[in-house]
């Protein structure tokens, strides 16, 4: 069996496993336990994935193909063995499951059940057996799992052991979920978590061979994070979909070098989950998605694109800021918890894909002041400093009390301190630049009246997030007749 094969294999029976755990709504361990049988000719590697979730139908295993059908049975013999017992089950069921059988009625074959003994439980185990060796997949399945956790799926341990049979005393073992990252409650909503989860991956994981790593940047102090989810309407099947992005944009410090996380790398590694577990393959329409984003009016220029080996998207930029790298997570999921199905996803994911990104960019957009500008936004920017000087020296320039009074009020200065060198000047700065931005982050349709300058701060807090998909942000932003 052909190590990518096993890969594949090994990512769709952990997706069913989790979507066990989430059926069940009990406290769940996940275990992936890797046998290495090096003496035998030619080397064995056993793969067993358990959970304790509700018992499997079967059902998932129905449509399940191999795509390795032309491997030889020297390599593999495409036999899964298959134990699984539910609650209310007073037996735990064995089968035999043949994917390199073509007719559906004979790929399954039942094996004799055994009576459940020690009280009632739930849980199923699904195993394989190939030949290879183990060292290149222990590694690849640590990564995996160190994705699975940045889901923080609640009331679900992940289990990773590792044994070679030859060295009885060599037993690695290791709880993922129980100790890493920050424990949350179980009220906190899933695209919370997936927030949470993105920022610990990337401070603990994303350059863990890097030395350097911790000296890069060490808090989350360093990273911009945004978010935004959208959903398609209920429908009467409760199969609402739902879409979850997260964009993070990490600045490292300047006298960083290049070996620092990627600090002069322009690209980005697109991350997609499905329905709670990493996918294999970022979806066709998920990727259009992102290529169609007019990321130019964000400030960004998108080079290239292409889907790399482990089949993540990336995305090259053109003017990615010097210092900085930005990540994107997807994550797309049905709100009722269900066996995942292997049939393409529809055209709706594209539409959620592109308004959860939008959504996620307005709300960096919203919460760091100047990500994301429009080139438009940039060039009246770079306006606001003579301005704001020019306008400073009027009212400096005055005799009049009660004008230089009012001008401080506007800008909520003592009156003692208005004629502070500078200090008027650099109030006006930064209110013009908080229009210029803040009008910035409307849709087109809201810009027909550019807010008061010096009207309340309360003003930033209103949510001008786009509620139709159908707008592209452009050159219609706030001009220096506006202000």
């Amino acid at each position: 069996m052909e190590i990518s094969s096993a890969r594949k294999l090994c990512q769709n029976l952990i997706a069913f496993s989790i979507q066990r755990c989430r059926i069940s709504e009990n406290l769940c361990r996940l275990s992936v336990v890797l046998q290495s049988f090096p003496d035998l000719d030619p080397a064995v590697v056993r793969v067993a994935i358990s959970d304790t979730g509700a018992g499997s139908s079967l059902a998932e295993f129905q449509d399940m193909g191999y795509a390795g059908n032309h491997v030889s049975a020297e390599n593999w013999d495409g036999l899964l063995s298959i134990t699984t017992t539910s609650n209310c089950d007073k037996e735990i069921y064995r089968y035999s499951l043949n994917l390199k059988e073509t007719i559906a009625t004979t790929r399954l074959t039942r094996l004799p059940a055994t009576a459940k003994k020690g009280g009632n439980f739930s849980g199923t185990e699904v195993s394989f057996s190939t030949n290879g060796s183990i060292e290149e997949f222990v590694a690849w399945i640590t990564g995996f799992c160190r994705k699975i956790l940045i889901l923080k799926i609640p009331n679900v341990a992940v289990e990773l052991i590792v044994e070679h049979m030859n060295s009885p005393s060599s037993r690695y073992e290791y709880f993922l979920q129980a100790n890493e990252g920050v424990l949350l409650p179980s009220s906190v909503s899933y695209v919370e978590r997936l927030t949470s989860g993105v920022e610990e991956y990337i401070l603990k994981h994303r350059n863990a061979l890097d030395r350097e790593f911790q000296t890069c940047f060490s808090s989350r102090k360093h990273l911009k994070v945004g978010s935004g989810v959208t959903c398609t309407a209920e429908s009467i099947r409760n199969t609402e979909q739902v879409m979850e992005a997260v964009i993070v944009i990490v600045e490292v410090p300047e006298s960083s070098d290049c070996s620092c996380l990627r600090a002069c790398s322009t690209t980005t590694e697109v991350l997609y989950f499905q329905d709670f577990s990493p996918s294999s393959s970022i979806p066709l329409s998920s990727l259009n998605a992102l290529t169609s984003i007019d990321w130019q009016s964000y400030g960004l220029t998108l080079r290239d694109n292409h889907v790399d080996l482990d089949g993540n998207a990336v995305l090259k930029w053109e003017n990615l800021p010097p210092f900085t790298h930005m990540d994107i997570v997807l994550h797309s999921y049905h709100k009722k918890a269900m066996i995942p199905q292997t049939q393409q996803r529809t055209q709706v994911d594209r539409n959620l894909v592109k308004k959860a990104v939008k959504l996620a960019i307005d709300d960096l957009k919203t919460k760091y002041m100047g990500t994301f500008l429009s080139p438009h936004a940039l060039k009246i920017r770079s306006y606001a400093p003579d301005l704001s000087r020019t306008i400073a020296g009027l009212i400096l320039s005055s005799n009049d009390s009660v004008f230089r009074g009012e001008c401080a009020s506007l800008l909520r200065l003592d009156p003692l301190d208005i004629g502070e060198e500078g200090k008027v000047e650099s109030s006006i700065r930064e209110k013009i630049i908080g229009v210029i931005e803040m009008n910035d982050r409307r849709p087109k349709r809201g810009r027909d009246h550019a807010p008061c300058l010096f009207e309340d701060d309360g003003i930033h807090d209103e949510d001008y997030r786009d509620e139709n998909d159908d707008y592209e942000e452009g050159e219609e932003g706030v001009s220096v007749l506006d202000l």
